[in-house]
């Protein structure tokens, strides 16, 4: 898998943005990465060394929809944390 690859998108949600004031960052990323495939991917994308990354499943979840019943999937996200005074700016 390559370390481009292995980071879908940032979560931006109100605990995410909580987070980011501690200097931690929250992505959804694939379902085979690893926490050092996360750093690299980190690195290469934003330039900065991160010094811990946490991964966390998310599970599936039944939603009604107009009366029908669905399945929203689920997935992993990662928590990585950052030097103090490291930034990751998101546009």
């Amino acid at each position: 898998m390559q370390n481009i690859n292995v980071i879908k998108n940032p979560r931006i949600t109100e605990k995410g943005s909580r987070l980011q004031e501690s200097n931690a960052y929250v992505f959804q990323v694939a379902k085979g990465a690893g926490k050092n495939e996360i750093k690299q991917a980190i690195f290469q994308l934003y330039k900065i060394k991160p010094i811990r990354v946490n991964i966390l499943a998310i599970p599936e979840k039944k939603i009604n929809s107009r009366g029908r019943v669905g399945v929203k999937t689920g997935g992993r996200k990662a928590v990585v944390y950052l030097k103090k005074g490291d930034k990751i700016e998101f546009i």
